[in-house]
């Protein structure tokens, strides 16, 4: 297929590496939330302060009244064991009403995530143009995707769901990390802040990925619209691999100026690069029209696009 830069064909790729490349940041996403179930989603217990001070306040009082006074630094330890246990929450190393690393942390990772995902609903977008056409999202339910006016359209709907959260989570994780500028020991307003934008956080970037389950199952691709778009500059999407190969034989800065002659030449007439490049003057001699139409055929100019795709998904190159 083309791959795309700045909008515009640029060089042949392979599906198999965008593929990979989508399986790629979902794998990122995952080793990201893992961190932060791995340490542990923590309880929060400090008391007014984050000294335990009341805690320890009642403690002693209670053994004033006939039981011995717990020592300071053992009870503490023992409440919040006690506490995590009963709540199945994680033991902090400290009390964080104002270190809201915990909150930042889930927040990042889920930005990361909803983001990841976007970026594969945009590439679904962009390719299941009409005047693209390579790829579709899957057979709607009865009634899904279709306009209210225009009776011809099966709109992008899922990309479209997994897009929205990805421009939205982002930005709501951005102000969640800004929250960490909390004042004194307890903020007035920034930890209040905090909740309503994580539950969004939590609730679309969840959507996301329950939409993209569905997505990704039953993706159309579409390999006769990605062949047919490969002809469309006329061979000029392989242009990089012409100028590399004569560079040796004319020089880099000879061999581009060509190219870019020829390229412009064929897009101008409408004829294949191969014809365009057949009558050049400093060519003659250089290549037969074989190894000149093989040399063109984008199909041959993938590079290492397969070893890589097999070195993403674990099989032996």
């Amino acid at each position: 297929m083309a791959g795309r830069t700045l909008a515009l064909h640029a060089v042949p790729v392979t599906f198999g590496l965008k593929a990979a490349g989508w399986r790629k940041l979902i794998l990122d996403a995952e080793r990201r939330l893992a961190l932060v179930e791995e340490g542990g989603l923590p309880l929060s217990l400090g008391g007014a302060a984050g000294t335990l001070a009341g805690y320890l306040e009642y403690a002693r009082i209670d053994g004033a009244a006939g039981e011995a006074a717990p020592d300071a630094e053992a009870y503490a330890i023992s409440l919040v064991e006690a506490f995590a246990e009963e709540t199945g929450l994680s033991c902090p190393g400290l009390p964080w009403h104002v270190l809201r690393t915990p909150v930042a942390d889930l927040a990042a990772a889920l930005a990361f995530t909803a983001a990841a995902l976007g970026k594969i609903a945009t590439d679904v977008q962009t390719l299941a143009r009409t005047e693209i056409g390579e790829l579709d999202e899957p057979v709607p339910t009865a009634g899904r995707g279709t306009s209210s006016a225009m009776p011809h359209k099966r709109n992008p709907v899922l990309a479209t769901l997994i897009r929205s959260a990805a421009l939205q989570v982002p930005g709501l994780a951005g102000i969640l990390t800004q929250l960490l500028a909390g004042e004194d020991e307890r903020s007035a307003g920034a930890w209040h802040a905090e909740w309503q934008l994580l539950r969004e956080c939590l609730r679309l970037t969840g959507g996301a990925v329950h939409t993209a389950v569905e997505l990704a199952e039953g993706i159309e691709v579409r390999p006769d619209r990605m062949s047919s778009n490969l002809e469309l500059t006329g061979g000029r999407i392989v242009s990089e691999r012409i100028t590399a190969v004569l560079a040796p034989r004319l020089g880099k800065s000879a061999a581009k100026r060509l190219l870019r002659q020829a390229s412009l030449a064929t897009e101008t007439t409408g004829r294949p690069l191969t014809a365009t490049l057949s009558e050049v003057p400093e060519l003659k001699g250089l290549f037969t029209v074989a190894e000149l139409s093989w040399l063109c055929d984008p199909r041959r100019y993938t590079g290492a696009a397969g070893n890589l795709v097999d070195r993403a998904v674990g099989r032996t190159v």
